[in-house]
C-alpha cells in the first residue's frame, strides 16, 4: 500500500468486522480499495485499529475529512496518513543478564 493513499484508522471497537467498517465507510460515501483491521496473531483478537488503502491521494484526504472523529459503534475514529511502521528496539536491555552466566568471574579477594 502506498504511504500517501493509506489511511490509520484508530479506536475501532474489537469487535468491529472489516466489512462492517468498509459498509461504515459507504454509508459516509466512501470507497476504500482495501481495509484490513489488525488482529494479535494469537488470539486473532482485534488490536483496536486497522488501515485502510484509496486509489487516489484525493480520496483518502476526503476520506480523512469524512470520517475523522466521527462515531462508530460508541467511539470516535482517530484518521490520518499512515505512517512507516519504525523498527523495533530490542526488548533485552535495560541491564537484565540474558546472556547466560549467572556467576560473576570476577570474585576479587573474597577467597573463592
Amino acid at each position: 500500500m502506498e504511504e500517501q493513499k493509506k489511511l490509520y484508522i484508530g479506536n475501532l471497537e474489537f469487535g468491529i468486522t472489516e466489512e462492517e467498517l468498509k459498509k461504515f465507510f459507504a454509508e459516509k460515501g466512501i470507497t476504500a480499495k482495501e481495509v484490513k483491521i489488525i488482529t494479535d496473531k494469537y488470539s486473532g483478537r482485534s488490536k483496536g485499529f486497522g488501515f485502510a488503502e484509496f486509489d487516489t491521494e484525493e480520496q483518502a484526504q476526503a476520506a480523512i475529512e469524512a470520517l475523522n472523529e466521527q462515531e462508530l459503534n460508541g467511539r470516535k475514529l482517530m484518521v490520518n496518513k499512515a505512517r512507516k511502521m519504525e523498527p523495533r528496539k530490542d526488548n533485552f536491555g535495560g541491564g537484565r543478564n540474558f546472556g547466560g552466566g549467572g556467576r560473576r568471574k570476577d570474585y576479587g579477594d573474597r577467597g573463592y
